[in-house]
């Protein structure tokens, strides 16, 4: 009886640290929710009509990923660890805020007129200084340097505001993409190190 019951125990421990074992939590990035972020700010910056109504502070996570084992034993398999989006910060909003400006004040005329374009790494780039007005071709490269250093530190930020740093990197290529996305037709961009307009 005694080995019974130990040879039992043993067995259930034997599962139960096998079970354990197999269970992994892997902090994913949210691609999904990242393109809402970028897609609501690009909405604010660029003064564009909201694509729906949505939270501006955060947006829902992705949940978790589960499966059945057979027997019955349900396995958490890559769990994915809960993240809301987080794109309101006092460092974000004034970002956010200089980038409407410049893009209301100088940047709207330049990427309207292909000047500047949107480059592949979600920064923008001077394309055609002669497309510029005479009186602004002095100063785009300095528009260009401003623009692209709040750009870079607004994806920084918003991954510090994600206790992510190690996202940023993936926010700012998810943001190049949308950028590209919502721009307008005739806007000039990169795309395999080219320039075209869409």
């Amino acid at each position: 009886m005694t080995n019974v019951f130990w040879r039992t125990t043993g067995a259930s421990l034997a599962v139960t640290l096998l079970l354990a074992a197999c269970v992994t939590i892997n902090v994913y990035f949210p691609a999904a929710a990242v393109e809402q972020a970028a897609d609501r700010i690009i909405e604010d910056v660029w003064s564009l009509p909201p694509s729906s109504q949505r939270d501006s502070s955060s947006l829902p996570n992705e949940g978790f990923n589960m499966q059945v084992m057979t027997r019955g034993v349900l396995l958490l398999r890559d769990a994915q660890a809960q993240a809301d989006i987080t794109i309101s910060s006092p460092a974000i909003e004034r970002i956010r805020q200089s980038l409407a400006e410049r893009y209301r004040q100088h940047l709207q005329g330049l990427l309207d007129n292909g000047a500047i374009g949107l480059t592949a790494d979600g920064l923008v780039a001077v394309r055609d200084v002669n497309a510029a007005p005479l009186n602004q071709r002095g100063r785009i490269t300095q528009l260009v340097e401003q623009q692209n250093r709040d750009l870079q530190t607004l994806y920084r930020e918003i991954a510090q505001a994600n206790n992510r740093p190690d996202w940023t990197a993936q926010i700012q290529a998810t943001f190049a993409e949308r950028w590209i996305s919502h721009a307008r037709p005739g806007w000039w961009y990169q795309a395999n190190g080219s320039w075209r307009q869409k």
